[in-house]
């Protein structure tokens, strides 16, 4: 009978590109594959370690395998990730129930790693962060028909508040010869939206070739037979050149959406977070995207209670978000990571108003998020099909404007027969908890 595997991924698209990189090679060495990780032989914990509540998460995670390890239903657990790459012996020291502590650059050894595990050997193991691969054959563990191309990793910015050069390392980038054989094998697999993802991939290219290279690499993506959506995120925003937009504005495949996390407005709190460009930069690049890129949608994140924000640089963010709407808005209270430089700061905020400010922020969202669903109203959005909800009696997907997992939903009716993976238009006739409805056009 073969050896069952199961793998939970935790955290950011990039993590899970790596588990499916890692879910090929341990199919390809014959062991079985189980969605169910509680009837397991070997259960691999492919974890983040961003923020406090993403190592929670891990670490629940993992004491869940450890009860059912404890309890004869699973042979072993493997740690790998975010969280093992940046706590290391700590890990290893701390649930000596796990049997193997995996750092990202070992992540290549992952089916020698399971053998040892099997055989009765704990293996803790830190191969050079830039051993980690960032490519290969990968099992696409979402719906067939998208998939996130990483195009580079690690990062450069060295944002004060941000561990992610210390866990992943310097950036680097793949070759566009690299990128497009990989996005040819995943449309001739059926995969039609594409999700170009890095930790920066404005920056793309720049370690390769002396300069940015993005634009050239998604007309490249945009030629690909096949692919008919190819989706930004993570832009950085001072690295949004007049080329980039032009191309965005120009291809036809390149949805008009946009993630740029600013993390703040106010300059006193950018500079303290190490961010490039300034407010009126920042408020400049905004409105030279909405005036070239009519009804582009645009994504961000902030971060409240950063050390030494005042109640006048908060005010100045609230205003900041109701003059942009955005479309789409994500919001975080600073959380404190070791051995960033914003941790050693004087001025940290008291949890209780880093908590207050980010309720603030999001109720200002509120009423440009209600605006927006009511702009669509009367609408055709083309909306890529995900399945049917029984309860709400209409098939549900995505539009352009929408995101996997992080944007809501478009509900809607058809008399027509459709499958998962169509791209069909949907004429908006309503909206509730901001997930639109509507109804094919026939």
């Amino acid at each position: 009978m073969a050896i069952k595997v199961g793998m939970v991924s935790l955290g950011c698209s990039k993590n899970q590109v790596d588990a499916e990189i890692m879910l090929s090679k341990i199919n390809s060495a014959g062991y079985e594959l189980c969605t169910d990780s509680g009837l397991c032989d070997v259960v691999i914990v492919n974890t983040c370690g961003f923020i406090e509540s993403a190592k929670t998460e891990a670490i629940e995670n993992i004491l869940e395998f450890v009860t059912l390890k404890n309890e004869g239903r699973i042979k072993a657990i493997i740690v790998t990730g975010c969280l093992s790459e940046r706590y290391r012996e700590e890990v290893a020291k701390e649930l000596p129930e796990v049997d193997a502590v995996v750092g990202i650059g070992s992540n290549a050894d992952i089916v020698d790693i399971i053998g040892r595990v099997l055989n009765g050997e704990r293996v803790v193991t830190f191969g050079n962060k830039e051993d980690l691969p960032l490519d290969g054959q990968r099992i696409i563990s979402n719906l067939p028909f998208f998939a996130y191309l990483k195009i580079a990793e690690g990062c450069d910015n060295r944002c004060t508040y941000c561990a992610i050069p210390m866990i992943r390392g310097n950036f680097r980038s793949r070759t566009i010869e690299n990128i497009v054989a990989e996005a040819k094998t995943l449309a001739r697999n059926g995969v039609k939206e594409l999700i170009v993802i890095a930790q920066d991939i404005t920056r793309y290219g720049l370690d390769l070739y002396g300069e940015r290279r993005l634009p050239a690499l998604l007309d490249a993506l945009c030629a690909i037979d096949g692919i008919e959506w190819i989706r930004l995120l993570y832009t950085y925003p001072d690295e949004i050149s007049d080329e980039l937009i032009d191309c965005i504005a120009s291809q036809p495949k390149i949805v008009k959406y946009l993630d740029i996390p600013l993390q703040h407005i106010s300059d006193n709190v950018l500079r303290a977070m190490n961010r490039r460009g300034s407010s009126a930069e920042i408020r400049a690049m905004i409105q030279k995207l909405r005036q070239r890129i009519p009804g582009i949608v645009l994504r961000t994140t902030f971060i409240v209670g950063f050390p030494g924000e005042t109640e006048e640089d908060f005010e100045e963010l609230c205003e900041f978000v109701r003059d942009t709407r955005f479309e789409r808005l994500g919001c975080f209270a600073y959380s404190a990571e070791e051995d960033t430089p914003a941790a050693a700061f004087e001025n940290q905020i008291d949890e209780e108003v880093k908590q207050r400010r980010c309720e603030v922020l999001m109720d200002e969202q509120l009423t440009c998020a209600e605006n927006f669903c009511e702009s669509m109203v009367g609408q055709t959005l083309d909306v890529i099909v995900e399945g049917y909800d029984r309860y709400a009696s209409s098939c549900f997907g995505r539009s352009v404007y929408d995101s996997p997992d992080i944007d809501p939903k478009v509900f809607f009716t058809t008399p027509e027969a459709i499958t998962a993976g169509d791209i069909v238009k949907v004429k908006i006739t309503d909206w509730m908890d901001y997930d639109l409805i509507g109804e094919t056009e026939v």
